[in-house]
């Protein structure tokens, strides 16, 4: 099979990526005819290759390419996928996002403006995601006779920068993308220039990945059992290689074993390597599961719960220092904080810079995060598979920010025990009984005494984790069982957990006990009228007068809980009374 490069294009606003893209794509032969047709007579007069990539009608209109759009192409000598990202600054997660899983990045230089910021915030953002090969293509060189000296004055110009960001041999080529010069064919306008072709330098660059020959790694995607006689470990070799007979090490429990067989659907191998999907049997029967890792005894990695990384930051709200986020590496989730803002990068001169208190949308800092449970991982630099993670938002489940590895740190001398274990804090009862504001006022108290803490409400939860489903019997209880799901997580990890929902339903209520385990269920209740009168949103208002159906109170049931560990009747009982015997219930649960 002919050998498959991932890369990617950059560059600033109208350089030309999806212009040079497109023409690979037409010159190759990678575009389907009525695909070719469809851009011909979007196109007008003549033929416009920038739309082969830029396909949506919202961005011919803008004339924006606002995502990353992923194109396959092959030549009888390579296998293709290539991302186009956008080259605006406010897109600096899309960059990163088309960068991470390619091997070599072509970066488009006008001729007419020379090496931009952005031109170097694109190589310096490529070469912080690990791509150690570069091409840079100094385009529009029609609009300017093809001048040798331009050409070289750009490389000379940018040579320098590219070498300190630890590139390996930068290819300059000087390109014209719309009349098709060097991109395909040597041009004969260029006579001055010796190299190849753009599209001949890309079939030919030697970007091998060292995943056969870098230490194993083998995080275990599942364990599979289909008789009580066999055991194996399902997942995929991120570096490295396994052959029948090596001694492997179990992480994070230390334990060392031995490999003694290799099974995949084509038969048993005698050796699997980078990137094959092999399921692993083991001399020992030892307590694996999804997220250990099979790892090489002679260069096992690190282990630990706390190190430096990287990280950019992709979501609109800002980074909440200290809150709890779930951390996805490899095959592992686990939940995990931002400790500490150590700077920012200065996106205008690249250097650092002075946390201001608040981390935005495309920015890139360096941090330390801690995590709740031990990872094994390897810094980025030196293996992209373990040494990466994303951020997720616990409530809305979108990914927040990409992070690299840098290094372990010493961990943080902490008490022989955990100052508690986890627990979930489920608040039930009608809307409007006082649910949000008992269920705010433990947090608060708990907060004092310096507990780990995460509280879920279930408006928030209805408005992330939950959008889109609705009121009907099933749909609330999916919502329910995604509330707990999310505090079954944050209870394994040493949280309490304070959800306050709804609920209505018993049955679902009891599912969640049993999920969890730790779980102590607060009935909040309130006579329907106390309820009905309080009703701070007009709900009640609404359902009586058949605007809102299913209501739970009106015309949908409230099944109350029928052994919760604390009732408060909040019709009777201050605020105060209520919180203390929360606390008291906590306190037991917990063992104080």
């Amino acid at each position: 099979m002919r050998p498959l490069l991932r890369f990617t294009t950059a560059g600033s606003v109208d350089d030309g990526k999806s212009t040079l893209i497109g023409r690979l794509l037409h010159d190759t032969r990678g575009v389907y005819d009525d695909q070719l047709e469809s851009v011909r007579q979007a196109s007008g007069n003549g033929l416009d290759l920038a739309l082969i990539t830029d396909g949506l009608r919202a961005e011919r209109e803008q004339a924006i390419t606002i995502d990353v759009a992923y194109r396959y192409f092959q030549t009888p000598r390579r296998r293709f996928i290539v991302a186009d990202v956008p080259g605006h600054e406010q897109y600096t997660r899309n960059m990163a996002t088309g960068a991470s899983t390619a091997e070599l990045a072509v970066i488009l230089v006008d001729a007419r403006h020379g090496v931009l910021p952005q031109s170097r915030r694109h190589a310096y953002i490529a070469a912080l995601l690990g791509i150690r090969h570069v091409a840079i293509a100094v385009n529009k060189m029609d609009l300017l006779d093809f001048r040798q000296d331009v050409f070289e004055g750009i490389r000379a110009g940018f040579a320098g920068a590219l070498a300190q960001l630890g590139f390996e041999d930068p290819f300059f080529v000087p390109v014209s993308a719309l009349d098709g010069d060097n991109i395909v064919a040597r041009s004969a306008r260029t006579p001055w220039f010796a190299g190849p072709s753009l599209l001949e330098y890309l079939e030919t660059a030697d970007v091998a990945a060292p995943g056969c020959d870098a230490p194993l790694r083998f995080p275990v995607q599942m364990v599979i059992r289909p008789h009580q006689d066999f055991r194996g470990y399902a997942g995929q070799i991120a570096s490295g290689r396994l052959r029948v007979g090596d001694r492997v090490l179990a992480l994070p429990s230390g334990i060392e074993t031995r490999v003694t067989a290799l099974a995949t659907m084509d038969g048993d191998l005698d050796e699997a390597v980078f990137p094959q999907s092999p399921v692993v049997s083991l001399a020992d029967r030892l307590d694996i599961g999804r997220g250990d890792m099979l790892v090489d005894p002679a260069a096992p990695g690190a282990v630990g719960r706390e190190f430096s990384a990287t990280l950019i930051w992709m979501a609109a709200e800002p980074l909440q220092p200290e809150t709890a986020y779930l951390l996805k590496h490899t095959t592992r989730q686990v939940c995990a904080n931002v400790r500490a803002v150590r700077h920012v990068v200065d996106m205008r001169t690249l250097e650092p810079a002075p946390y201001a208190g608040e981390l935005r949308l495309n920015d890139i800092a360096e941090v330390e995060i801690e995590t709740h449970q031990p990872l094994c991982f390897d810094a980025y630099r030196q293996n992209r598979s373990t040494g990466g993670f994303i951020l997720i938002d616990l409530t809305s489940n979108r990914t927040v920010a990409a992070g690299m590895i840098l290094e372990k740190l010493g961990e943080v001398p902490r008490p022989a025990k955990p100052p508690h274990r986890g627990l979930t804090v489920w608040f039930t009862g009608l809307s409007a009984s006082g649910k949000t504001t008992l269920c705010s006022a433990v947090y608060e108290r708990l907060a004092e005494r310096g507990c780990r803490l995460e509280l879920l409400d279930g408006d928030t939860v209805r408005k992330h984790l939950s959008k889109g489903l609705g009121f009907s019997r099933e749909d609330r209880d999916e919502n329910i069982r995604r509330i707990g799901f999310v505090a079954g997580l944050l209870t394994r990890n040493g949280v309490i957990v304070l959800a306050a929902a709804i609920s209505p339903y018993r049955g679902v209520r009891d599912e969640i006990r049993a999920a969890i385990g730790d779980f102590v269920e607060v009935y909040v209740n309130a006579p329907l009228e106390v309820c009905e009168a309080r009703d701070p949103k007009g709900l009640y208002r609404k359902a009586r007068a058949g605007e809102l159906r299913a209501f739970t109170g009106i015309d949908d049931p409230y099944e109350a809980p029928a052994r919760p560990e604390v009732e408060c009747r909040t019709d009777r009982e201050s605020l105060e009374e209520c919180v203390a015997k929360v606390l008291a219930a906590i306190d037991r649960a917990l063992g104080k």
